[in-house]
C-alpha cells in the first residue's frame, strides 16, 4: 500500500497560495469597516474639490 505524504498545514497552504495568487479577499467587508476619507463613497476630485472651499463660505 502507498504511503500518503504528510498533508501541509492549513496556514502553510494559505501562505503558499497567497503569495503565488495574491490575496482575494479582504479580511474585512465594507459594511465592517469605519471608512474615513476619500474611501467614503467620495471620488478623489470631490475630495480635493471640498478641500478647496473656503472657510467664510461654510464647509
Amino acid at each position: 500500500m502507498p504511503e500518503e505524504p504528510e498533508r501541509e498545514p492549513e496556514w502553510k497552504r494559505r501562505r503558499r497560495l497567497a503569495a503565488i495568487f495574491g490575496e482575494t479577499l479582504p479580511d474585512t467587508t465594507s459594511d465592517e469597516r469605519d471608512d474615513v476619507g476619500p474611501s467614503s463613497g467620495d471620488s478623489a476630485s470631490d475630495t480635493w474639490l471640498k478641500a478647496q472651499v473656503p472657510p467664510h463660505h461654510g464647509g
